[in-house]
């Protein structure tokens, strides 16, 4: 029994010594970091990890399911959904306050996985909220030319939209593809990374048991999709710290809950429908991204 509380005591020390290292090293959060560095077995090429297809619906073939308002939990999977539609409302384009909100639901996702996870959250939401300055500041630039700001806070023509903030700081010289900078290009490419660790997280959480009747738990699910889309932008000590974040995750039952199902079989097409959103969100995103050779930004 001693033996026992000493090995229980030995990892939440550990787990606290890991915390305060990514503390410590938050600076170096979504670092610079492309492609070409992969291949080890903590980085593996982007170009090779398995993308499920776009879910399109065939003709006459059955509806979405219609995802309920869960009380009682600040994350709410059907306005996550609203606002990842909401930001295709131009096919060629992703709508930047939508976005954005589809982010503010993300983020409540994610800091409703505890404290480890939560630090992460974090990070990100210093990346939501420098977007939102940034676009604001363009607003007050542009008011005294254009007019008053919208309604959302975005003006008209500045950044309203990703393809817009792209163009707009590739005019004004913003951009530096050479060093890091804090420009929204850069930041919002960082946000697309994350995305995709969710959406990959999501697909494993979306899937059966494997032959031997087993779900792979949230922190091997969390783990691979990792490995896939932030490792290879990470260094050696802050991927190695990330696995006993993972170790700290909630068990499965955990997570359907917060989709507001009681069971994987509930779960699955409710999943396959936010993946699916998340999918067309990323696609449009990346489409804009690799138009201005922005996916390697430093």
């Amino acid at each position: 029994m001693v033996l026992l509380t000493r090995m229980k005591l030995l990892r939440l020390l550990l787990l606290a010594a890991m915390l305060a290292l990514l503390l410590f090293i938050s600076s170096l959060w979504l670092p610079q970091g492309g492609v070409g560095d992969c291949g080890g077995s903590w980085q593996p090429c982007l170009k090779f990890y398995r993308q499920t297809p776009l879910l399109v619906p065939e003709e006459g073939a059955e509806a979405p399911p219609l995802i309920p308002e869960c009380p009682g939990q600040p994350f709410q999977a059907r306005r996550l959904l609203r606002y990842l539609k909401s930001s295709l409302e131009n096919p060629d384009d992703v709508l930047l306050e939508p976005y954005l909100q589809s982010w503010d639901q993300l983020l409540k996702f994610m800091e409703s996985l505890g404290t480890m996870v939560g630090f992460f959250s974090h990070k990100v939401k210093e990346k939501v909220v420098l977007i939102r300055e940034l676009s604001l500041k363009r607003s007050l630039e542009a008011h005294g030319k254009r007019g008053p700001p919208d309604s959302a806070g975005l003006q008209i023509g500045a950044n309203r939209s990703v393809r817009s903030m792209v163009e707009a700081e590739l005019k004004d010289g913003v951009v530096d593809f050479s060093r890091r900078t804090d420009s929204g290009c850069r930041t919002l490419l960082r946000l697309h990374r994350s995305l995709l660790w969710l959406k990959l997280m999501l697909e494993g959480l979306a899937e059966g048991p494997d032959a031997d009747g087993r779900y792979r738990t949230p922190g091997e699910l969390s783990r691979d999709a990792y490995m896939v889309a932030l490792a290879p932008h990470h260094p050696w000590l802050l991927r190695r710290a990330a696995e006993f974040v993972f170790l700290a995750l909630p068990d499965r039952r955990y997570f359907l809950q917060l989709v507001c199902v009681r069971s994987q079989r509930e779960a699955t097409p409710v999943l396959h429908t936010i993946i699916n959103a998340l999918a067309l969100v990323h696609t449009q995103t990346q489409r804009i991204l690799a138009e201005h050779d922005m996916l390697e930004l430093p």
